[in-house]
């Protein structure tokens, strides 16, 4: 628990929201939703550190599944092309590469509608060889069978990413190649092998604010909330069904950072893909919403990313410093770039340019 956490008191983790409950709160007074946000926030976290994860998209393109966002499928003409498994030993020179940079975590991310049996090799070497360099792994390949998380939890793989990506009534509109519960039922493999939990949702898509409410809520109410819940802004990809949304308001897109952080108080929210589109002073909104994770780097699997130089400025500013590791030494004040970095977020389920493919 933080030093400045609230002396005795703490927030009840629930499984049990109702639309009424959570509605309610979405709604507050934006200042009102804000200081209940953050309050939650520093009983379980230092509200000045923010988890860093870097992330890799290990097969690009070609994907089998229709998600309306992505530009990753093969059904949209984005212009992508499909590449090939990465070679295990350059996915893990990029890992040794990250490491030197600062990172401590490794998330890595194909576009796959489910993984083939024979990439399984490569994918649980991969895994093997970050961890071999003292990383935590995350992976992100679409649905998986038994055999597959048995492969994975034996490899040692730390997190699954697996969004949802939006609500079960809305979720047909987006995407038709599987289904709402498809996804539910591959993070319930995950987390019965044990695999710590990556999933969260899409801002932009179309839905409405009750549909995103309802997002949040299927997380909340799953018999244990994920250790990390990616909230992605919508970055419309020409050559995509959903090039032609309208950007997302930044004060509705805080609100849904700050259920979030109210309804899994111990979970890490991570602002993941679209913050590129972002003012310095609406993610510093979302941090003080209850944001404490992002991906560092200049690109999100095939998105452009902030990079690191920008988000240390934007860190300087606001007094905010990478998270590090339990038994990691804290960089230096002179040496904050070069900090471990923690935290997975990969957003999705199904690769993409929102970093949403599973991650």
């Amino acid at each position: 628990m933080p030093a400045n956490a609230a002396d005795g008191h703490r927030d009840v983790v629930r499984h049990d929201w109702t639309r009424a409950e959570a509605q309610a709160i979405h709604d507050l007074p934006f200042n009102d939703l804000l200081f209940r946000a953050a309050t939650v926030q520093r009983r379980h976290f230092d509200p000045n550190k923010v988890q860093l994860a870097r992330l890799l998209s290990i097969k690009t393109g070609g994907c089998a599944e229709d998600c309306g966002y992505c530009s990753q499928s093969a059904h949209h003409e984005s212009g992508l092309k499909a590449s090939k498994l990465m070679e295990v030993q350059r996915v893990i020179a990029e890992a040794k590469k990250a490491k030197e940079q600062g990172a401590t975590r490794y998330c890595m991310g194909a576009a796959w509608r489910s993984p083939k049996s024979r990439d399984m090799d490569s994918v649980v070497a991969m895994v093997e060889g970050v961890k071999a360099l003292g990383m935590e792994t995350c992976m992100t390949l679409g649905m998986l069978s038994d055999t597959d998380v048995a492969q994975l939890q034996h490899a040692g793989l730390d997190y699954y990413n697996h969004n949802i990506d939006t609500s079960e009534r809305y979720y047909s509109e987006i995407i038709k190649t599987r289904s709402f519960s498809d996804r539910l039922d591959t993070l319930a493999r995950v987390r019965e092998a044990g695999i710590k939990v990556c999933s969260g949702g899409i801002v932009g898509l179309g839905e409405t604010i009750e549909d995103r409410i309802d997002m949040l809520i299927t997380l909340a109410n799953l018999d244990e909330h994920p250790e990390s819940v990616p909230i992605n802004m919508l970055i419309p990809i020409p050559g995509t069904p959903l090039e032609n949304r309208k950007k997302v308001d930044p004060i509705a897109f805080i609100r849904v950072i700050a259920l979030a952080r109210i309804m899994m108080p111990t979970s890490f929210v991570r602002l993941s893909a679209g913050r590129t589109e972002m003012s310095e002073e609406t993610q510093a909104l979302c941090f003080f919403a209850g944001a404490n994770s992002i991906f560092c780097g200049d690109t999100l699997l095939t998105a452009d990313n902030p990079g690191e130089d920008k988000d240390q400025a934007l860190f300087n500013k606001l007094g905010i410093e990478p998270m590090v590791l339990e038994g990691q030494p804290a960089a230096s004040t002179a040496d904050t770039t070069d900090t471990e970095h923690a935290g997975c977020g990969c957003s999705g389920t199904t690769t993409c340019q929102t970093a949403t493919s599973g991650l």
